[in-house]
């Protein structure tokens, strides 16, 4: 990773998960990092962890347009630019519509989508001036919408609408903008998912134990950073999904059905 070095990194979301392994990854790297999250806690641990390391912490909840604007406006003064912006704070939710609190869509979007747009509109003249990268932490669900999960779907494929969009504006000015969609990953974003009310579930349908890790995924990342791509999809089952959802819409609406429904239940 030494196209890392000495360059302004910002991941959204830094305290856990992937966020947490970019951090780390890029300061290793040689990076000058900034990071954000709900939790100072958190933030402080991170921090701490890194003694010495060029390392830019501010508590920020990214759905507040004006703290997204003082995190970025702070990261300028700390570090002079930034070169590479990655938004990756997320919020999940697992609850069918028919039972679902408008407020909890809400939440999902103005975290997922607006938090993205908010953080790459205050960040885009400095990665413009240093021809950088704009990376948004998408996942399959922005390509295939998913039962239990349509907060989550309708905020990814925004995300995508919107960074697929900005790519085409960004050409000129020879920026890079990227989604990565990794599969289902060992995060924490499913036990700290939002329920019907919006309030955390607190636990995980899934068996964390066999999903790819957050480094793994950091590192795949870090990958498609380097070599300036369009998106990656991450995962066998995340590709195939992606290209048979394409030509065969209707066989993965029942294989959908099948995998996250058992007797009319929602199971994961």
């Amino acid at each position: 990773m030494s196209f890392l070095k000495d360059k302004v990194v910002v991941i959204t979301g830094g305290s856990e998960g992937i966020g947490k392994a970019l951090v780390e990854m890029s300061l290793r790297a040689g990076a000058k990092v900034a990071t954000c999250s709900r939790s100072y806690d958190k933030l402080y641990m991170l921090q701490k962890s890194f003694p010495g390391k060029p390392l830019h912490i501010l508590v920020t909840d990214v759905s507040n347009q004006n703290e997204c604007k003082t995190f970025i406006e702070s990261t300028i003064k700390y570090f002079g630019k930034i070169d590479i912006l990655i938004n990756n704070a997320g919020i999940s939710m697992r609850a069918l519509v028919v039972d679902s609190d408008i407020a909890a869509f809400e939440k999902v979007m103005n975290i997922n989508f607006w938090g993205t747009v908010y953080c790459t509109k205050f960040a885009l003249p400095s990665i413009i001036e240093n021809k950088g990268s704009i990376v948004g932490i998408s996942s399959i669900v922005g390509y295939r919408g998913t039962p239990g999960r349509s907060a989550y779907s309708a905020s990814k494929f925004a995300m995508q609408g919107f960074l697929e969009a900005l790519r085409v504006e960004m050409m000129q000015h020879d920026v890079n903008v990227l989604w990565v969609s990794p599969g289902f990953t060992t995060t924490g974003i499913r036990s700290a998912a939002l329920n019907a009310e919006g309030k955390s579930i607190g636990e995980t349908p899934m068996d964390e134990s066999k999903l790819m890790s957050a480094e793994e995924c950091a590192g795949y990342v870090m990958q498609a950073i380097e070599k300036r791509k369009r998106s990656m999809v991450l995962t066998l089952l995340g590709k195939a999904t992606v290209v048979v959802n394409k030509f065969f819409p209707g066989f993965v609406d029942h294989y959908t059905k099948r995998f996250f429904f058992k007797d009319g239940k929602l199971i994961k």
